[in-house]
Order: structure tokens, then sequence, then C-alpha cells
């Protein structure tokens, strides 16, 4: 396959440009990913997919932000899964993370967002109350790094 196509083959593995902005939702991202191939292996995509997302344009956060539901609005299929360890049922948690949000949206204009996979709703919430500490730049850089998290955990499920 001609590199930079709209397709990445590689091994048998079929992933399409939607499905690599399934997981991260920066064109230049997806076109970084494919430009760089072919691949020998899985760990080779994973480790471009991962410098690819070390840096991301404002625009670019922007834009990846939009499509991610608050911690404990669960959007579609992706964000139930990897949501499923915070039942926003138990005890005052929907009380506790819609107060977070709110706090964090006013102090840094964005969704809060984390790699909920994998963690429950008090190490969630642990993490919010503790970046609320952040100043913008270290709030950025996390914010950044958890997109990344996401992006590969989510391109590692699309490639099984």
């Amino acid at each position: 396959m001609a590199r930079g196509t709209g397709v990445l083959l590689m091994a048998g593995v079929r992933t399409t440009r939607e499905v690599l902005l399934g997981c991260l939702a920066v064109p230049r991202w997806a076109d970084d990913v494919l430009t760089g191939q072919p691949y020998d292996d899985v760990p080779a995509l994973l480790a471009t997919a991962d410098a690819a997302a070390l840096e991301l344009a404002d625009d670019e956060l922007a834009q990846a932000l939009a499509g991610h539901p608050r911690i404990g609005e669960r959007g579609g299929a992706q964000s139930r899964r990897e949501q499923a360890g915070v039942d926003p049922a138990a005890g005052d948690t929907a009380a506790r993370l819609a107060d977070g949000n709110a706090a964090y949206e006013r102090r840094f204009g964005h969704v809060f967002l984390i790699r909920a996979a994998g963690r429950d709703a008090a190490a969630i919430l642990a993490e919010l109350d503790r970046r609320l500490g952040n100043d913008a730049a270290a709030e950025r850089a996390e914010t950044v790094d958890n997109l990344r998290q996401i992006a590969l955990l989510r391109l590692e499920e699309a490639l099984r």
C-alpha cells in the first residue's frame, strides 16, 4: 500500500483513517500514523502513534476534547467501556463528579479529561481534585498526556 493513503494495512490488520480518528480526533495525528507505514509490527505502529500524539497544537487539543463526554456522562460505546469503573448512581458520586466537572471547566475552560479505563470513581475524583491545583501549562500537559493514553488504548483495541 502506498504511503499516506487512507487505509493502513499491516499483517492482515486493516485500519482506516476513520478508525484512527475514532481513537484521537486529530486529522494530523491520523495522517502521521498513516504516513508512517508500512509498519513491521504493532509495536512499531503504536510507537509512531505515541510520538505523533505527544504534541498537540491548541486547535488540535480543542478538537480532540470536543468529542469527549464529561466523566460520569457516558457518551458512545468507547466511553462507556472506558468509564466502566465509574458508577454515577453510587452514593454521592454523581454530585461530586458534577461539582468537580463544573469547577474544572470554570478553571480551565474545557471538559476534564482523564484516561478512565482501569480507574474507579474514587481514583478519578482524586485526580480531578489534584488537577484542579495545576496551573494552565501543567494541566494542558496532563490533558495531552491523557488524550495520548486514550488514543493508544483505543488503537490497540481497534487492532484486535
